[in-house]
């Protein structure tokens, strides 16, 4: 079976009852979900690094050094998104799911969209005004 490592930016404290952050590069915490295709397998959780640590590809390498292969997210700029598209990590439109675990339940029916460009909020550093 494949486990897939899925990230979603999360309100405090994280985990599947949270609310999806507005945009993940304000969001508190990523909460991590590792699932297979019986289901979530684990839940945990990873503090954002602060903006000034890498500016807004910090998140990126610091998703990618734990493995994650998916992000569903309610907004990021153009930036993280590219970073995110060279990285491997496959990016969805979480919208306005409003828990966690409503987001990845939409995942694994195959209700969230891929996030576009269009879907990225204006300029690069992907100020979003959430």
């Amino acid at each position: 079976m494949n486990t897939v490592k899925i990230a979603i930016p999360s309100d405090q404290p994280g985990g599947l009852k949270a609310k999806v952050s507005g945009h993940f590069g304000h969001c508190d915490v990523y909460t991590i979900v590792e699932m297979d295709e019986t289901g979530i397998k684990s839940v945990s959780t990873l503090p954002n690094p602060p903006h000034q640590e890498g500016g807004c590809l910090a998140p990126v390498r610091l998703l990618a050094d734990q493995g994650v292969t998916k992000l569903l997210a309610g907004g990021m700029g153009q930036r993280p998104l590219m970073g995110f598209k060279k990285a491997g990590i496959e990016v969805y439109l979480a919208g306005n799911q409003p828990s966690v675990e409503n987001s990845v339940r939409s995942f694994m029916s195959g209700q969230l969209p891929v996030f576009s460009i269009e879907s990225a909020c204006g300029g690069s550093e992907g100020n979003c005004g959430h």
